[in-house]
């Protein structure tokens, strides 16, 4: 246990998410979800797990990890199967984590399910959650944390 870190980051995703540069992506996966598959094509090239839902990891992993700043797609979730602008219960708590981590509003923009799996693919690291719920698939670009004065 470290003080100051939220329990859920284990030493594997610390590692990963502070390993992580500017512009790379974090994708956070429910259960359903090719994780394991996709994992082995990112730049980490392995899995990693939280086992808890999917609104409690994004809290966890956005308490140490900025947003990019510089994008429209830096905080994104995974399109209901026809009908893109759906929002589920997972993707409305995960959003009120963002939210909050921001401390502004901050919209998780829809990609279509292949177009996320893409992305995926092209991701830095996947976190395999314990989230059951459908669609509970979001993806986090990595921004920066500014100099101190």
């Amino acid at each position: 246990m470290l003080k100051g870190i939220d329990p859920l980051l284990n030493a594997d995703v610390l590692h990963a998410l502070r390993a992580m540069g500017h512009g790379d992506d974090l994708i956070l996966a429910d259960t359903n979800f090719p994780a394991d598959a996709l994992a082995r094509r990112t730049t980490l090239g392995r899995l990693l797990r939280i086992d808890a839902p999917a609104a409690r990891v994004a809290r966890a992993v956005l308490s140490v990890y900025p947003l990019d700043t510089f994008v429209d797609d830096s905080a994104a979730r995974m399109e209901v199967v026809g009908e893109p602008t759906t929002i589920l219960p997972v993707a409305a708590e995960v959003q009120a984590e963002v939210d909050a981590a921001e401390g502004k509003p901050w919209p998780l923009i829809g990609v279509e399910r292949y177009a996320f799996y893409e992305r995926a693919k092209t991701a830095y690291a996947v976190i395999q959650t314990g989230e059951r719920r459908f669609y509970g698939c979001f993806a986090f670009r990595k921004g920066v944390i500014a100099p101190e004065d």
